[in-house]
């Protein structure tokens, strides 16, 4: 069983606009979950979608900045972004909006296990609305 080696560039771009490095997924046999590094550039804010099928669990690894999630079945105003910080962590819940955005001072960096595998482009959708404005990437 291969490794997983952190390619010193991103791999992909999110349906949300940030970089995507994959580490683990089905060539490391998983099969039911993947893990990746997400990065977003300082100042930067990413478009609102959410997921189809998948869940998320992030854990933040360097920057600071904010993450807006919000229930199917809230008003987008009435949810409050949270900080976001070193050693944070947080779940994106299938079917729940979401957006987050990076501090002027550097990027947002974060892993992100998804359960089950990220099954391709098609499962993120785009929100329209998020809590933090229009997205910038």
């Amino acid at each position: 069983m291969p490794l997983a080696e952190r390619s010193p560039n991103p791999n992909d771009t999110a349906p949300d606009g940030s970089e995507i490095r994959f580490l683990i997924g089905e060539s490391h046999s998983a099969r039911r979950a993947s893990l990746v590094e997400v990065t977003l550039p300082a100042g930067q804010v990413s478009k609102p979608v959410y997921h189809r099928t998948v869940e998320e669990i992030w854990y933040i690894l360097e920057g600071t900045g904010h993450v807006w999630r919000c229930p199917p079945t809230s008003a987008p105003e009435s949810v409050p972004p949270v900080p976001v910080s070193p050693g944070d962590a947080l779940t994106i819940p299938t079917g729940w909006r979401f957006q987050f955005s990076a501090g002027p001072n550097g990027p947002l960096r974060f892993l992100c296990y998804t359960c089950p595998p990220w099954p391709g482009p098609d499962e993120a959708v785009e929100a329209g609305i998020g809590g933090l404005g229009e997205g910038t990437v």
